[in-house]
């Protein structure tokens, strides 16, 4: 099997227009200074599209996935009429929602920021960290160490409040992804689409970031193909709407997501645990059901991707960690984080989930998932707004 991507999977397009491009974006158009290494400050054009603008909130929907939206424009009217000034953008790899935060926070691909995974090692030590569920080990000013985008702003005099549920305040993740903004806790929908309008005010220039998880977890627990999630993401177009209704006449608001999502039926659920002639020589099995990080003991690194290769066949693309590396992928990897990547990367293709049921059994029995690079995970869409002074 050819290491190189399938035709069915898709590298992301870091500085031209992946989530990464938004916020560096939207702070230069607010007259900050954003340095992020290589890449340019503002690929994506919003320095014209938000000409004018003196406030600007971003509210990112959490699996809000630019096909699904496309799919259901007729439920999510307010969306679905929003302008779209540079077309779809791309998800980070993997997919997922740790590594697509931080990359819209940072401005920077994953393999700069080095959170490169839902479930990474730790390297040096046996064991792993979910950074859904990190506090304070490692320390996060340590573990991603990266400035980010909403420090810069902040430098330059923009007033920067990150918007999101009272749960995340102080979270590891917070501080990688948010670091630099005023942290607003919020209970509801309601309180956050208030919250959103308020920190729009909170100087006479703003940055206003806005997170919802709702539409996500329904996904995961329901299905994308459920009564369930459709009326969630009604409830989502009537958020959106009720930001328009209080946005000043000077601001605008952009509408994106940190991945999309796929259904997973039983058919095409590979449970590695019933495998044992893949978990031999394996030291830590991490990742995600459809981005597999695979760290083997001293020595079985090169026999662990051969043998996982030619047992998932075309369900996966299976690579080494250097492999996977040098496609590009993750964009440049720092020598420092590389050992975060499994010895063996796998990600899905089709439908395909590579559940560990008894290693994992909550992830395992989802109905929906995302991280590998199909179109569906990786298209998320960006939606513009403008106040009435900026129309």
């Amino acid at each position: 099997m050819s290491t190189a991507l399938p035709a069915d999977l898709a590298a992301p397009a870091y500085g031209r227009s992946t989530l990464a491009d938004v916020l560096p974006g939207v702070a230069t158009a607010l007259g900050a200074t954003v340095r992020r290494g290589d890449l340019p400050p503002d690929p994506l054009g919003l320095t014209g599209a938000l000409a004018g603008a003196r406030r600007v909130a971003v509210l990112l929907v959490d699996g809000l996935g630019a096909d699904l939206l496309r799919q259901h424009a007729g439920i999510a009217p307010t969306l679905a009429a929003l302008d779209t000034p540079a077309g779809d953008l791309t998800a980070p790899c993997p997919s997922t929602t740790p590594v697509s935060l931080t990359t819209l926070g940072t401005g920077l691909p994953p393999g700069s920021h080095g959170i490169l995974g839902f479930v990474t090692a730790v390297p040096g030590e046996d064991r792993a960290l979910n950074h859904t569920q990190w506090a304070d080990d490692p320390d996060p000013r340590a573990w991603q160490s990266q400035r980010t985008v909403f420090e810069q702003a902040a430098d330059a005099g923009i007033a920067v409040t990150a918007v999101a549920p009272y749960a995340y305040r102080g979270s590891g993740l917070s501080d990688a992804a948010y670091r630099g903004a005023a942290y607003s806790g919020t209970v509801g929908a309601g309180d956050l689409a208030a919250g959103l309008v308020q920190a729009l005010a909170a100087g006479p220039r703003a940055l206003a970031y806005g997170y919802t998880p709702e539409l996500d977890l329904t996904g995961h627990v329901r299905g994308v193909d459920s009564p369930a999630w459709r009326a969630q993401l009604a409830l989502v177009d009537r958020l959106v709407e009720q930001v328009l209704a209080g946005l000043p006449d000077d601001a605008a608001l952009l509408v994106t997501a940190d991945h999309g999502m796929l259904d997973v039926p039983e058919y095409t659920r590979f449970d590695v645990d019933d495998e044992p002639e893949l978990l031999e020589g394996v030291r830590l099995l991490a990742g995600e059901p459809r981005a597999r990080y695979v760290h083997a003991v001293p020595g079985a690194a090169e026999d662990l991707v051969q043998r996982w290769r030619a047992v998932l066949g075309d369900r996966a693309w299976v690579v080494s960690r250097e492999e996977a590396v040098a496609s590009g992928v993750f964009g440049p990897v720092e020598d420092a984080l590389a050992a975060r990547i499994g010895d063996v990367v796998a990600l899905a293709r089709g439908s395909w989930a590579l559940t560990a049921t008894r290693q994992e059994p909550g992830p395992s029995r989802l109905a929906a998932y995302h991280g590998s690079l199909t179109g569906v995970e990786l298209a998320i869409p960006l939606l513009l707004a403008r106040g009435r002074a900026l129309q």
